[in-house]
């Protein structure tokens, strides 16, 4: 099948390559442009840019670039920009999407999923519509969240998606045949800053879920601490103070505590905390966290 490929991430490569080792031809793929990641001034290319070039395929950055393309569908795959409805009408589109919809539609379904604390989510390929997240569904597929990472999450739905994106094309009845969506709608918010701000109001549930995500911070004594990994800890810690027991350095929260695993200070490489603990030479009685 001759198809347009729209996306961004690192989550969007999978599908991709499943496409063209399926035998579709990707006449185009369109991505967000080149852009500073880091501290450098240099440009740095997306993850779908570099998998497209290493597959010697044709790369742009507009959607204009689709106006004269004569293809039978496209494919959109976390490509970070509204679809027009006037393309959608010319270029049929299927889109991935990872959970299972009507749960989770918009921007950051698997965050969501994790904070909220979801047993599963899934993949759901759906013809894309104008509306956020509102077509027809032609696959699913589920996936156990357990104590998954944000990262490995997303990357099995990815690996999950790009099978079942490659069934639906492979399957006239999926294809022609998508159902609609039935269920409760919620909506994954984008994240903020905030989100991923751990402080001492926080049960230990949500503490570790935000963990999870893998951009979780406090402060300690006002300066920033990256929180890596965390678990549960049976010792009894008084909100927003912290101490250390045993090689552990405990956290209070608003019902227990936790344990800290690995930390980043403001400025630093990963290390134990423990290690930054000692270096941090706190005094246990003034150590405040928030």
């Amino acid at each position: 099948m001759r198809l347009v490929f729209l996306g961004t991430p690192a989550a969007a490569v999978a599908p991709l390559t499943a496409l063209v080792d399926a035998g579709h031809d990707v006449e185009l793929v369109i991505t967000r442009p080149d852009r500073r990641r880091g501290r450098g001034s240099a440009l740095s290319p997306s993850p779908v840019k570099v998998a497209a070039l290493a597959r010697g395929l044709r790369v742009g950055h507009r959607l204009a670039e689709l106006d004269d393309l004569d293809v039978e569908r496209g494919v959109v795959v976390a490509y970070g920009v509204i679809i027009p409805g006037a393309l959608l009408e010319r270029v049929p589109m299927l889109n991935v999407h990872f959970s299972l919809l009507p749960r989770w539609r918009g921007a950051a379904p698997v965050e969501r999923a994790i904070l909220a604390g979801d047993a599963e989510t899934g993949v759901s390929v759906m013809t894309l519509e104008v509306e956020l997240d509102t077509g027809p569904v032609h696959v699913e597929r589920r996936v156990t969240i357990g104590e998954k990472t944000a990262a490995a999450l997303l990357d099995e739905l990815s690996r999950v998606g790009a099978a079942a994106l490659v069934e639906v094309l492979a399957s006239p009845d999926l294809l022609e045949h998508p159902t609609v969506q039935e269920g409760e709608v919620t909506y994954a918010q984008k994240l903020d800053k905030e989100t991923f701000h751990l402080t001492p109001s926080m049960d230990a549930d949500l503490f570790l879920r935000t963990v999870r995500l893998g951009r979780a911070f406090c402060f300690v004594n006002e300066r920033r601490l990256h929180v890596l990994g965390a678990r549960r800890s049976d010792h009894p810690v008084t909100g927003a103070m912290m101490r250390a027991d045993g090689g552990d350095v405990l956290l209070g929260l608003a019902n227990g505590s936790v344990a800290l695993d690995e930390v980043r200070p403001e400025d630093s490489k990963a290390m134990s905390s423990s290690s930054w603990w000692v270096g941090a030479r706190l005094d246990v009685d003034t150590a405040r966290w928030s």
